[in-house]
Parts: structure tokens; C-alpha cells; sequence
């Protein structure tokens, strides 16, 4: 068993995660069996109660976890499916110390830091690690950051019951480039490797994430000042067209064999063909479409950073260039914004909670039904579509969903009877994976070529029952069912090229080497329609 961790140095948002992926992603090339991992310092248990203004998106997991959004880098870069034991927060780690305590496994004890927090850290990694080759863990926010240091001194402690050469040191750090002096300047990084050996570790492969590419005068500094061999310093430049070149960059900069050489694998080279072929796709795509996403955290990237990315899985699929249109679902309110519309080949309004920005989205679901556009409806998305439909076609004008409206009259979206006696918000939706039966003759059925599947979920309310059989009257087909609950999960509008709202999160299982069907489905009829207008 064989350990990589990741740290970050100088500043935050450095894309450790991604590095992580990536090293992962040339590791499994090689034949190993990879899992990778995150913690995080802060102090909620996990992110499923923060804005996606504070955090970015929450990424959940069959097993209903929620979790950071670099865990969707990892599963979208690599083969394995991740469970809950791949996020651990410091919220995490003290309920856990603070439940042995009272349920007084520590008796006679005094309970602290060392060794009671950083125990339970190594623990979850040797939890973490079974059944694979190499476990990677990243430890997020940046060396120095007083809530990461029980995370380090667990990794320093870690490494210590370890044999030799079965742990590898990897620190992420910052080349700044001064345009005044027209250098970059090494001083941050050989600071942040300084603090990071004062706690007793020394890093083995310095990644340098730079805007210009390092010379190997700088190379040789840092390896001098940060006591890392020359070949081991990593010039890791902001990629040109998309985070998938970022596997080959690595590979150009022979991480990977410097890996599998300090961990003293037995793990050939091999081809990069799966890779080179994404990246081509990306960069000398056949044909080209305009995706409208219509949402109300538009303004971050974060918010909608699976969705975003499955629209490219989706274009790799179809050799197309997808160009995202962001649109602010607020703007759709007047008719200035609704111009936004016209000149889009396909429309997706993706999950959300609250009541801000509901009605320009259900606009979009309109303008898209009446004027046969492909749409594409994720959790939320597909209830605006429902709500929308049951305004407009089946003629009940205050149609809405309590959460928007809770004195609608017309709850054609309802929240689920064990939802109700809900008093936690952390942890208490429908999460995780389910299965959804698909109909024959439909659009889903078609797209995925079977007749189940299983999706990830993360919501508290559902399609109202009630009235499913006035809206399949009126042309709102329901596609896919859970049948062991009774519940929708798929509904399309027939005479429709491509109308399609489903009730979980597909952009969860969606990887640019597998982009998931519906996805790929929905930048198809993009296509068509483009090419039909």
C-alpha cells in the first residue's frame, strides 16, 4: 500500500484538487487501482449547509455523502466511485472525538489534539486506503492556516509508521510573476516549503503552479533552497483550452515516473491515447452549439461546476465545442433579458434551493416548450418545467411548488411526507443514489439503452402525484419512476424534439471519457436543432 499527500502553499484556489485528479488519472494509465480523498479544516460537518457563495457546489456521492467539489475532479478524472470516507472535516473529526468522550471511551483520559484528533485522521486514512494500490490525499486550505495544522501533524505522524519510499510528499505552491521586474519570484514558495519543515515534513515533488513558464535558473533555485532534487521541481503553467490537458502536461513534466520511481512500483508506461483524444476534441471540435444555463449563482463558476463540466463531456461525445451562455434567471423578468434567448441552441436550468429567480426560470422552460428547443431540467429544473406546464397548458394559473408558494393552491410539486417532520437541515434531503425505471418510447429510454438506471439525488421536494394523470393528458410524459416509492424521476413533453427534466443530478456520473447519456443526448438535439434552424 502506497500513499501520495497533497499540500498547498502561498495562497488557496491553487487547484490542488486538480493536481490530485491528475496524478491519478496518469497513475490508473499505468494499471494501478487509485482512490483519492480530501480533507478539509473547517469546522462544519460538511458542506451541504453552506451557500454556494461561501463554498461552490456541493458534490454528492451514491452513498448520499456530501461533499467538496473536488471529489467530482476525482471521480470525473479517474474509474473508482467514492463514498463518504473520502471527505473528512475537522466538524467530522471532533463530533467523533466529542461522542467517544461522552460515551466515555477516553476514561481517565485527558482528551486534546495529539493524540486524540490527529488519531482519528490517521485512521481514516488507513480507512480510506484498503482494496487499492495508492490512496492520494489532499489536505485543502494552505500551510500555515491554524485550523489545517492538526491535518498536517496527522500526516507527519502518518509517515512515520510507514515504511520508507510507501510515502510520497507533494506541495502545491504559488510562482507569482512581477510584470515590474519581468521575473518570477521563488521567495513565497521557499517560505511555504520552510513552514511546511518546521512541522516536520519535507516535501519530495514541488508542483509550481506559474503563469510563465520557469526557466532552469528557477528550477535550480528551488531546488536548491527547498532541498528538492532539480527534476523533481514541476512547472505546472495554466492550461490552454481545457483542465484535461492538465494529465498530459503532467506527463510532459514526467510526474508520473517520478511517482512510480520514489515509490518503487512495478508500473510500466503506457500510451495516452485516451487523453490526446479528449484534448483533440476540445481543441478541433467538428461542429459547435450555444448551451443557455439559466440559474441564480451564475456570477461563480464554482456553483455549477459539475454541470458546466458535463456539458463538455457531453460536446466530447458529440465532437462539438459547447459554449455555455450564462444568464442569471432574474434577468429573465423582462423583456431585455428574455432577448438573451433567441440566439441559444439548447437551454438547462440546473438545481437550486429558494425562491429567488423561480420565474425567469420557469420563462426559459416556456420559451424553450413553445419554440421547440432542447431543454434540459436538473432537480430543480425539472420541477420549474412542471410548474411551467401546469400553468400554461393545463390552466392553473397559481400552479407552484410550498417551497416557492406555500399557499399555492395547485402544489403540483410538494414536499415528500418523511420530509416534513424534518428539524435538521444538515444531511436530511434525499441523498444519494436510486434507481429509476425508464418507459418505453421515450426519449431517456433512448438515450441511456436500458431499462434502469441508478442516479444521485439531492433534494427534499418531489412531482405531485396528485396530479400526474391531468399532466400525462395534456402531453407531459413521465419517463422514469422510482417504483419502489412511487416517486417521478423523469418527466418529457411529447411532440417535443427534446424536452427533458429529471428529478436527480446527472452531472454527478458524468466523466469526459464517459460523458453521461442524457448529457450527451441534449448536445445531440442541440445539434440538430442548430442545424435545422
Amino acid at each position: 500500500m502506497k500513499y501520495i499527500f497533497i499540500t498547498g502553499g502561498v495562497v488557496s484556489s491553487l487547484g490542488k484538487g486538480l493536481t490530485a485528479a491528475a496524478i491519478g488519472a496518469l497513475l490508473e494509465l499505468r494499471g494501478l487501482t487509485v482512490r483519492i480523498q480530501k480533507f478539509d479544516p473547517y469546522l462544519n460537518v460538511d458542506p451541504g449547509t453552506m451557500s454556494p457563495f461561501q463554498h461552490g457546489e456541493v458534490y454528492v456521492l451514491d452513498d448520499g455523502a456530501e461533499t467538496d467539489l473536488d471529489l467530482g475532479h476525482y471521480e470525473r478524472f479517474t474509474s473508482g466511485s467514492l463514498s463518504k470516507l473520502n471527505n473528512l472535516t475537522s466538524g467530522q473529526i471532533y463530533d467523533s472525538v466529542i461522542t467517544k468522550e461522552r460515551r466515555g471511551d477516553y476514561l481517565g483520559k485527558t482528551v486534546q489534539v495529539i493524540p486524540h484528533v490527529t488519531n482519528e485522521i490517521k485512521d481514516r486514512i488507513y480507512e480510506a486506503g484498503e482494496g487499492v494500490d495508492i490512496l492520494i490525499t489532499e489536505i485543502g486550505g494552505t500551510i500555515g492556516d491554524i485550523e489545517g495544522l492538526p491535518f498536517v501533524e496527522g500526516l507527519r505522524q502518518f509517515s512515520t509508521e510507514q515504511t520508507r519510499g510507501d510515502v510520497l510528499f507533494i506541495h502545491v505552491t504559488l510562482l507569482p510573476f512581477l510584470a515590474a521586474a519581468g521575473e518570477l519570484k521563488t521567495k513565497p514558495s521557499q517560505q511555504s516549503v520552510a513552514k511546511l519543515r518546521e512541522i516536520g515534513i519535507q516535501p519530495d515533488i514541488l508542483v509550481c503552479r506559474t503563469e510563465e513558464p520557469m526557466s532552469d535558473e528557477v528550477r535550480q533555485k528551488l531546488a536548491m533552497f527547498c532541498n528538492v532534487p532539480a527534476k523533481a521541481v514541476i512547472e505546472e503553467c495554466d492550461v490552454e483550452t481545457s483542465i484535461y490537458e492538465l494529465p498530459l502536461m503532467l506527463q510532459r513534466e514526467n510526474v508520473d515516473d517520478l511517482v512510480v520511481e520514489y515509490l518503487g512500483l512495478d508500473a510500466p508506461d503506457k500510451p495516452m491515447d485516451k487523453w490526446n483524444d479528449i484534448v483533440r476534441r476540445l481543441k478541433y471540435p467538428a461542429h459547435k452549439v450555444t448551451i443557455g444555463v439559466v440559474g441564480k449563482y451564475i456570477e461563480l463558476q464554482d456553483a455549477y461546476k459539475s454541470v458546466y463540466e458535463s456539458l463538455t463531456h457531453g460536446g466530447i461525445a458529440n465532437d462539438t465545442k459547447v459554449i455555455v451562455e450564462r444568464i442569471d434567471a432574474e434577468d429573465l423578468t423582462t423583456e431585455e433579458g428574455r432577448e438573451n434567448l433567441r440566439k441559444l441552441d439548447g437551454i438547462l436550468v440546473p438545481g437550486g434551493f429558494g425562491d429567488r429567480g423561480t420565474e425567469g426560470k420557469i420563462w426559459a422552460a416556456r420559451y424553450a416548450r413553445e419554440n421547440n428547443l432542447p431543454y434540459f431540467g436538473l432537480c430543480l429544473g425539472m420541477q420549474i418545467a412542471v410548474i411551467e406546464f401546469s400553468r400554461n397548458v393545463l390552466g392553473l394559473a397559481d400552479a407552484n411548488s410550498p417551497e416557492f408558494d406555500e399557499q399555492t393552491p395547485h402544489p403540483v410539486v410538494h414536499l415528500m411526507e418523511d420530509q416534513k417532520e424534518v428539524t435538521q437541515k444538515g444531511g436530511s434531503m434525499r441523498l444519494g443514489a436510486y434507481k429509476c425505471d425508464l418507459l418505453e418510447g421515450t426519449v431517456s429510454r433512448k438515450a441511456y439503452g436500458s431499462e434502469s438506471v441508478s442516479e444521485r439525488h439531492r433534494h427534499r421536494y418531489e412531482f405531485n402525484n396528485a396530479y400526474r394523470a391531468d399532466l400525462e393528458a395534456k402531453g407531459m410524459r413521465v419517463a422514469g419512476v422510482n417504483s419502489k416509492r412511487d416517486l417521478v424521476e423523469i418527466v418529457e413533453i411529447e411532440d417535443h424534439p427534446w424536452f427533458v427534466g429529471v428529478q436527480f443530478h446527472p452531472e454527478f456520473k458524468s466523466k469526459p471519457f464517459l460523458a453521461h447519456p442524457l448529457f450527451a443526448s441534449f448536445i445531440s438535439a442541440a445539434l440538430e436543432k442548430k442545424a435545422n434552424a
